[in-house]
């Protein structure tokens, strides 16, 4: 059993508040498949906040060769109190497909190195503790070519697992391209193809 198989994803975004001595930190985890998504979550969350002193942030995103592209930034903290300590949760619970970024309001009174990151770490936490997780799935595309009278069960049997159709054009048949969990992968294209 290797690491991939406890991969987990989110299934919400989640925020969450924690305030200690006048400094506020306001975490939230969104969910993202690629840098360019997780840079405009980040984006998103910054207008919302365009009065804060810090938005520091980290990612876990899984690459297609299973390959975790993980990234973080103290946003002009203390090297090493602000983005570590937000990655640290990620990996402790092996989300992928995240990304976190934590808000913080100066209060006035400085916390030093170690209250910077355990701030910034426990902002984290709790915005993944306040989201949904699921088992990661990986997931397949499969292109099918199928008899009207065959649509509505196969749109039934990708409910069952959590598969879903991309894409469909109608001629004579129909053609389909759907994404699928990879383990369903060979009994859908039997089931369908196998005539």
């Amino acid at each position: 059993m290797s690491s991939y198989d406890h991969q987990q994803v989110i299934l919400n975004p989640a925020q969450a508040e924690y305030d200690i001595k006048k400094s506020q930190f306001i975490g939230a985890i969104m969910p993202c498949n690629n840098e360019r998504k997780a840079i405009q979550q980040l984006r998103v969350l910054a207008t919302q906040h365009p009065n804060a002193n810090h938005l520091a942030f980290a990612w876990r995103i899984r690459q297609d060769d299973g390959f975790i592209n993980e990234r973080c930034n103290d946003a002009g903290e203390p090297s090493g109190t602000a983005g570590r300590p937000i990655l640290a949760p990620l990996e402790g619970e092996n989300i992928i497909n995240a990304v976190v970024g934590v808000i913080r309001y100066f209060g006035g009174v400085k916390l030093g190195t170690g209250g910077l990151a355990r701030a910034y770490g426990t902002a984290a936490k709790l915005a993944i503790e306040a989201a949904d997780l699921a088992p990661w799935i990986e997931m397949a595309t499969l292109n099918l070519d199928i008899d009207y009278s065959q649509l509505q069960l196969l749109e039934y049997q990708l409910k069952k697992c959590r598969g879903d159709i991309i894409d469909k054009q109608f001629t004579d048949r129909v053609i389909v391209s759907i994404s699928l969990p990879a383990s369903e992968y060979d009994q859908i294209k039997d089931q369908f193809t196998g005539f």
